[in-house]
């Protein structure tokens, strides 16, 4: 007798629960599949510019812009930091070791130069972003000036 009312009092408040709501829903932003790719950061050396733009403002993700500061004035990826080609070698304490670097300049052409030089120093997190601002700015991405 005991067992039966325990399990209608439960019952009753299982059914109790379920009609005020008990179960609640939760929702999430479809993930694409650009995010799925790079859940971990898994990029390849050379990578497009919608991969640039789904990573470029993660923690774990720091972007460098080679071109001159001239070019850099006249429009850049939002967020990227200026380090002249020129620099660089000077400048290598200021690129992280710990976080995933991708490299750009106007086309690809100087940026994959630096990617090359920063592997022979001994970085194993660097990447060229493939075409540059110019493949950037084609892609409608948002520049600054």
């Amino acid at each position: 007798m005991k067992r039966a009312l325990l399990l209608m009092l439960l019952l009753v408040m299982l059914s109790t629960a379920v009609a005020c709501g008990g179960t609640a829903e939760t929702t999430t932003a479809p993930v694409t599949a650009a995010e799925a790719a790079i859940g971990e950061l898994d990029l390849a050396d050379t990578i497009d510019v919608q991969t640039v733009a789904s990573v470029k403002d993660r923690e774990d993700v720091f972007v460098i812009d080679v071109r001159e500061q001239w070019e850099y004035d006249e429009a850049h990826i939002p967020g990227v930091t200026l380090i002249p080609m020129g620099e660089v070698a000077n400048r290598l304490a200021e690129i992280p070791t710990d976080k995933e670097v991708i490299v750009t300049c106007r086309s690809g052409n100087r940026s994959g130069q630096i990617t090359d030089f920063l592997r022979q120093q001994g970085f194993d997190n660097v990447h060229n972003m493939d075409g540059g601002i110019l493949a950037w700015q084609a892609a409608g991405y948002d520049v600054e000036q």
